[in-house]
């Protein structure tokens, strides 16, 4: 699905990707882990298209991505949660979900006016749609409340919901596992093997080791903007370049 070849990104003099080669293929989920300051989100927001590569070439189903703004990218396919979630607070949850799919008729304004069929029958179908989509994500009862009072956990959700009102093909997780209770994060662990399980495809930047060792194959590891190991979960934890990395050796 995604391929990333030789990637570079610089700022200024620092090189936080250093040349990072890897594929994802279809139907998997894969964890990216690595010490902090080792590039991980660098990599991530250059191929989500917050950066510019500085060099090197991405491509999503076979088509180059590399440099493209973010909108193109996500209308791709190619969708990205953030570490901090980042919902619309006075906005309910339902309207968070609502205003994701792109050219609604109600966008618009003057078809509020020409086309107000057209305008309500859209609008009942997303309606339905979120309301679906937060009952998967066991947030449907929270439908009416105002994003800004959910707990860190639901925002998580509420991230991934509207990341699905978008019926994306791959979804970058940046750390879905940060400051979430172990009951939310049972859900949310359960979830993703949920929409695993129905074809949906994640690059998973995370801390929790646990979660990635029981959810992600293959695991890949960055140290020092570098890519150091691309391995299943078993033999990343017991290599020697890996606790190298995160004891403060220097990677080979």
């Amino acid at each position: 699905m995604l391929e990333v070849r030789d990637l570079v990104k610089e700022f200024g003099g620092l090189r936080a990707v250093d040349g990072v080669s890897f594929s994802l293929r279809p139907n998997t989920i894969t964890g990216l882990i690595g010490p902090n300051g080792a590039g991980k989100t660098s990599l991530f927001d250059t191929i989500a298209g917050v950066h510019r590569p500085t060099s090197g070439a991405i491509s999503f189903l076979g088509t180059p991505i590399g440099g493209l703004p973010p909108h193109r990218i996500f209308g791709a396919g190619l969708v990205r949660t953030f570490q901090i979630p980042r919902p619309f607070g006075g906005m309910t949850v339902l309207e968070n979900c609502m205003m994701v799919p792109a050219g609604q008729a109600g966008e618009r304004f003057w078809n509020n006016w020409v086309a107000r069929a057209r305008v309500r029958a859209e609008e009942r179908a997303w309606r339905e749609k979120a309301r679906q989509v937060l009952a998967f994500l066991s947030l449907e009862p929270l439908a009416g409340e105002y994003a800004k009072n959910l707990s860190g956990g639901q925002q998580k959700l509420l991230e991934l919901a509207r990341v699905l009102m978008a019926e994306p093909r791959l979804i970058l997780l940046d750390e879905p596992g940060a400051g979430v209770n172990p009951t939310l994060l049972a859900t949310i662990v359960d979830r993703l093997q949920a929409l695993h399980a129905q074809g949906m495809s994640f690059l998973i930047i995370e801390h929790n080791m646990d979660l990635i060792m029981s959810l992600c194959d293959p695991v890949l590891v960055m140290a020092q903007g570098r890519l150091i190991l691309e391995a299943p979960p078993a033999q990343v934890r017991s290599d020697p370049r890996v606790l190298d990395a995160y004891l403060g050796g220097v990677p080979a």
